[in-house]
């Protein structure tokens, strides 16, 4: 049983920084990626930033400059820092992880979420 376990979030004025963990548990092969998503009221869940094993990473246009993701390999652990908030971050983020190898991956986890609120 895989457990993804997200912390971190809360509420922030606009401009200021939040700084999201997410810590994985259980009997997990390898990881091919983690990653953060987010899902605000009335939207589909969306990309916010993946990192490979291998620290590749990949960001949503809308953060790029603003959130920095890394990874843990040993620790299975994501960090997502996040700056210059916006109140249009305001969300439930989620964590994902890839069980996989390096160009392939055979399930997907998901975190409980945690909720980001940014006040204008």
């Amino acid at each position: 049983q895989v457990r993804l376990v997200e912390s971190g979030g809360g509420l922030v004025q606009a401009g200021g920084s939040l700084k999201l963990s997410c810590a994985a548990s259980g009997s997990i092969f390898s990881i091919n990626s983690m990653g953060w998503y987010r899902q605000a009221p009335g939207n589909q869940r969306e990309l916010v930033a993946t990192i490979s094993s291998g620290g590749s990473t990949n960001y949503a246009d809308s953060v790029k400059g603003r959130f920095t993701i890394s990874i843990d390999n040993a620790k299975k652990m994501v960090d997502l820092q996040m700056n210059s908030l916006e109140p249009e971050d305001t969300a439930v983020y989620y964590c994902n992880l890839k069980e996989g190898g390096r160009m392939w991956y055979r399930s997907e986890y998901w975190g409980q979420g945690t909720q980001v609120t940014v006040s204008s």
